[in-house]
């Protein structure tokens, strides 16, 4: 048996609903009409991993409570709808202190989607921590 199991149907046009592990319900929709494209989806993820591994990044460094965490993700498309780049804007309620850029770092390594991308896809970070 896999790790991940996903099962996907689309019956017409480009609607395609997924279940995940047999349990989880997810719409994309290449044209955005029924759900959010799978760009959207990827740029979602990225934040959505990224967040828990800054988490446990600042665990590492004895931050063990950051509070809220918030990221602003910027994506751009070619002229072919694919993803050409990736930025996030992070807030974070604590302050990080001088190990900031560290924490902000060990987050990439940890980050599963992060690590599943294209170097040139790789997120541009900036960070703004005690806000």
């Amino acid at each position: 048996m896999a790790d991940i199991e996903v099962t996907s149907a689309c019956e017409d046009g480009y609607t395609v609903e997924s279940v995940i592990n047999g349990e989880w319900e997810l719409i994309v929709d290449a044209l955005s009409n029924d759900g959010p494209s799978p760009n959207e989806v990827l740029a979602a993820d990225y934040a959505s991993c990224y967040i828990p591994a800054l988490r446990v990044a600042a665990g590492k460094y004895n931050y063990d409570d950051i509070g809220e965490v918030e990221i602003e993700v910027a994506a751009d498309l070619d002229e072919d709808d694919d993803l050409e780049s990736i930025a996030f804007d992070v807030e974070v309620e604590a302050s990080l202190g001088d190990e900031e850029q560290d924490i902000v770092e060990l987050a990439e390594d940890i980050c599963h989607v992060h690590s599943a991308l294209t170097e040139e896809l790789h997120a541009d970070i900036s960070i703004e921590s005690g806000v």
